[in-house]
């Protein structure tokens, strides 16, 4: 998504610097770990401090997803020393973490909502975090948005398709209970159909047990792919499915849907910000086995749903989930930014 917003940003005639590569990130919340890293991000700010002074500062700074484990520690520190506008995009913060003992941590994150000219939400669970924690916070909302690239360029599938998609990575926690779902779901799935799994990593045999009793012939292993290979596997399935415990919003299913497939899917996290229920997929409650199956045979055995709803989420993405249209929508933002600090 970062690079999808430079890119769309370059795309309006911005131009669009990386100012540190710093990565102000800690798997751990230990005492010395925010210490350290703000004295790294210290000499990141004498460092940039200085060269601003030879040349000339940004018009405006932008910091994309701080959260508990990855504060900002180095924009708002510039922007109140240069005057600049602060502007985050995909902020979040859960008061649930406090208690975890990211709390300062999280105070980090807050004193940059505060700052911020605006905070650019992608989807509604975003918006709601924040102003629950700051209700004056300024928000603004670009929903989640996709460069079509090679899935826009796939040709309309065999109508007889029963092949089910899955595109995602095999990591620990929600990806490997998502896993756990769509197994569960398909071990009650009859008739015929297949199923071509794209994605590798750390949980790979895991997975694999997941599926150890589904007979072979069902099951494609496609390992971790490029676009281009994933937009050929997406070419001759019928549908993605996807449980999405825990999904920011999930670009794959902006990819699928922008090959013409429909999703399968529960409502949860920032799924339902990407996959409109009833339009272009369906999209069953949070944990409900029974559903996730129903909904899957539902598509499979109505190639007349399953084409329409295919057909309208082509459409969904390319007129309204564009990088082109996001493009427009985040030049306006930045543009009001830009003339409040002018």
């Amino acid at each position: 998504m970062a690079r999808q917003l430079v890119a769309a940003l370059e795309g309006k005639g911005h131009r669009v610097r990386e100012m540190s590569t710093l990565r102000a990130f800690s798997r751990d919340n230990y005492a010395d770990a925010l210490d350290h890293l703000h004295t790294l991000a210290g000499a990141e700010v004498a460092r940039l401090t200085e060269a601003w002074r030879q040349t000339a500062p940004p018009r405006l700074w932008l910091t994309y997803h701080p959260y508990y484990k990855a504060p900002d520690l180095i924009g708002p520190v510039l922007c109140r020393r240069f005057g600049l506008p602060y502007v985050t995009v995909e902020t979040s913060h859960s008061p649930r973490r406090d208690g975890q003992g990211w709390a300062g941590w999280q105070a980090e994150v807050l004193a940059g909502i505060d700052l911020a000219a605006v905070n650019i939400c992608l989807t509604g669970r975003d918006r709601q975090g924040i102003l629950a924690a700051r209700p004056g916070a300024r928000v603004a909302e670009l929903p989640p948005f996709l460069d079509p690239g090679p899935f826009a360029l796939v040709q309309a599938r065999p109508g007889d398709s029963r092949t089910l998609a899955v595109v995602a990575m095999m990591r620990p926690g929600d990806k490997l209970e998502s896993y756990r779902r769509l197994a569960a779901a398909l071990s009650g799935l009859t008739g015929d159909w297949r199923l071509a799994i794209v994605g590798d990593g750390p949980e790979r045999a895991a997975v694999d047990a997941l599926f150890a009793g589904i007979p072979l012939p069902r099951i494609e292993w496609c390992g971790q792919l490029p676009p281009e290979a994933v937009a050929r596997v997406l070419s001759r399935a019928a549908l993605l499915v996807w449980p999405g415990c825990g999904e920011a919003y999930g670009l794959a299913y902006l990819e699928a849907q922008c090959a013409g497939l429909p999703v399968v899917a529960e409502a949860t996290a920032g799924v339902p910000d990407v996959v409109a229920e009833g339009r272009t997929g369906l999209l069953v409650p949070e944990g409900d086995t029974a559903a996730l199956t129903a909904a899957l045979a539902r598509l499979l055995d109505d190639p007349a749903l399953r084409d329409r709803m295919g057909a309208a989420a082509r459409d969904f993405v390319l007129g309204e989930r564009s990088a082109a249209r996001a493009g427009e929508r985040l030049d306006a933002i930045l543009a009001g930014c830009l003339k409040g600090a002018a």
